[in-house]
């Protein structure tokens, strides 16, 4: 049934049905845009969910940097590294350095010093030790920019066999894993740790088998720069 409105004339007429049309248009598209709103509001939280917090990221980003640089206070330092040694005011005396082959290195004022086999923060003592005689008050900063003495070797039956720079001491086991582990053909109870110690070579057993069932754990040996791991 058409209900018709009332005039202040009291005529009546048909309600407008054009009006009544967009109406229900206009109402029709309130509710389609509403839901596609909701519908992008979704996606977009869907979509936070999966990417990690920047400071998720950033802190995940500085924990590598950590892991990645050798402990200064304890990285004993040989030839190749690269320092950066500074005196505070005495710009001239700023100086990017390598270890030379004998252990040693060339700085303004004080000649050669010893830098192999002390910790940067040794060196870092003997050098202001050094530098009191021509600079008052010297307050000396040495920073490990490049860490390259500390190599290792891997070769034989493993992924990826090769030479590897690792800043900071790590065991057999590590080494391995960082060549990409043995291959099908290894023979993992015959591997070897090859040192050389003067003018002498140590040869060390290796059972990887035993060490991964937590047997003869001795033999997972820290080692020392120039060593090589040799699998059959």
């Amino acid at each position: 049934m058409i209900h018709y409105n009332s005039l202040d004339g009291g005529e009546k007429r048909r309600p407008n049905v054009k009006d009544a049309g967009l109406s229900r248009l206009s109402a029709w598209q309130t509710r389609q845009c509403f839901t596609g709103m909701v519908l992008v509001a979704l996606a977009l939280v869907t979509l936070w969910g999966c990417v990690p917090a920047a400071s998720q990221l950033t802190d995940a980003q500085a924990a590598a940097a950590r892991a990645a640089k050798p402990a200064q206070d304890t990285y004993l330092l040989g030839p190749e590294d690269a320092l950066e040694i500074s005196v505070w005011k005495e710009p001239d005396l700023t100086k990017q350095l390598v270890v030379r082959p004998d252990g040693k290195l060339t700085y303004p004022l004080i000649g050669e010093v010893q830098a192999s086999g002390h910790t940067v923060k040794q060196l870092q003592e003997e050098i202001s030790k050094r530098l009191a005689k021509y600079v008052t008050d010297a307050h000396v900063t040495v920073i490990l920019l490049k860490a390259q003495n500390y190599k290792i070797y891997v070769t034989g039956k493993v992924n990826k066999p090769g030479e590897f720079v690792v800043g900071k001491p790590v065991n057999v086991m590590q080494a391995i894993s960082m060549a990409g582990g043995l291959t099908p053909f290894a023979s993992p109870g015959s591997i070897t740790v090859l040192r050389t110690v003067g003018n002498r070579e140590e040869v060390f057993p290796f059972s990887y088998k035993d060490v991964a069932q937590g047997l003869m754990v001795e033999e997972n040996r820290t080692l020392m720069p120039g060593d090589v791991v040799v699998v059959p």
